[in-house]
Formats: C-alpha cells, sequence, structure tokens
C-alpha cells in the first residue's frame, strides 16, 4: 500500500469500481429484458423509418449562353492559374 494515499482512499475508488461493475451488468440486464429479440430482427427496429428511393433525384441543367460559357471558362482560367 503506498505511503501517501489513506485507507479511506483506497477504498473509496474500489466501492467507486465495485459500483461500475454492478451497474454495467444491470444496464445490460435491462436492456437485454426491455428488447430480447432486438439482435435477432433488425428490421423491426428500423420500421419506423422510411424505406429509401430506389431512383436518386432528377438532375437540373441550365443551358449556358455564349457569353456565359466564355465567362465562366474566363473564371475556370483565373482559379487555375495559380496550380
Amino acid at each position: 500500500m503506498p505511503e501517501d494515499v489513506s485507507i479511506f482512499q483506497l477504498l473509496g475508488v474500489c466501492l467507486l469500481a465495485l459500483l461500475t461493475v454492478v451497474w454495467a451488468i444491470s444496464l445490460a440486464r435491462v436492456l437485454r429484458a426491455v428488447r430480447p429479440d432486438a439482435a435477432r430482427s433488425a428490421d423491426s427496429a428500423l420500421s419506423a423509418l422510411p424505406h429509401p428511393r430506389q431512383a436518386g433525384p432528377h438532375l437540373e441543367s441550365v443551358q449556358l449562353t455564349p457569353a456565359e460559357q466564355d465567362a465562366f471558362a474566363g473564371l475556370v482560367r483565373q482559379f487555375s492559374d495559380g496550380r
């Protein structure tokens, strides 16, 4: 036993460790009792969520005028000069 630690400090640490283990065991038992088939059926846990879409959203596109295309090409050249 270290000289600078009192018996009360050692007992406190041991008591806290014991209470933590007891809490973890009881929490596991309560969770297991509440949902006994949670490990077997993952579908029942996700039944409240909507089903995913089979296809993504429609893509939108805009036709640019030649002046807008030139301006965009100028911006691309301007930003790519530093690389």
